[in-house]
């Protein structure tokens, strides 16, 4: 057992992984061939390459009539005709496929059509939620602006008056001194 297993170990450094399996199966294999396959196939080592190995894998015809290849070539059974029920059922059995499909496409597109429709409806909702608060800030800023206008409106009328009243006063105070002067 012993030798055996180094005797393995000595191959498995010399030669590939292919050629020690094919080697592990066919012990005797012709001098440049690697392995043989159910007398189907044979592979063969190339020349080394210096990207790596080359085999060569040679596939024989199913036709070879040698005597000792098990003659594997069994002729189908005849297929019988079908009879005329069999193609009505076949028929009727595709034409259900048909139109079981047809409603599946149908349920797609209405299914499509519904979130196309829920789709839209949420954007129109978004759109109109938007525009109603862009109108109510429209409308806060125009109060806003209206309040500010009539209160700077108000000031300076205050101002007027007493501007006015002012100079009321110093008119009657300068009459009464031109008139208690002259």
């Amino acid at each position: 057992m012993a030798s055996t297993v180094s005797a393995y170990s000595e191959k498995l450094m010399e030669m590939s992984v292919l050629s020690f399996i094919c080697s592990c199966l066919h012990p005797k294999p012709h001098p440049q061939t690697l392995c043989i396959f159910d007398a189907d196939m044979e592979v063969k080592s190339l020349n080394k390459r210096t990207s790596g190995q080359a085999f060569e894998v040679i596939l024989k015809s199913p036709t070879d009539l040698s005597p000792d290849r098990p003659q594997t070539l069994a002729l189908g059974a005849h297929k019988k005709e079908p009879t005329l029920g069999e193609l009505q059922k076949k028929l009727e059995a595709a034409e259900e496929r048909r139109r079981i499909q047809e409603k599946q496409v149908l349920k797609q597109l209405a299914e499509k059509r519904e979130h196309e429709r829920e789709v839209l409806n949420k954007a129109q909702e978004v759109n109109n939620n938007y525009s109603k608060m862009a109108e109510e800030k429209l409308n806060h800023k125009m109060e806003v602006s209206t309040e500010n206008r009539t209160a700077r409106i108000s000031a300076l009328k205050q101002r007027l008056k007493e501007k006015e009243l002012h100079a009321a006063e110093v008119r009657k105070n300068k009459e009464l001194q031109s008139d208690l002067s002259g």
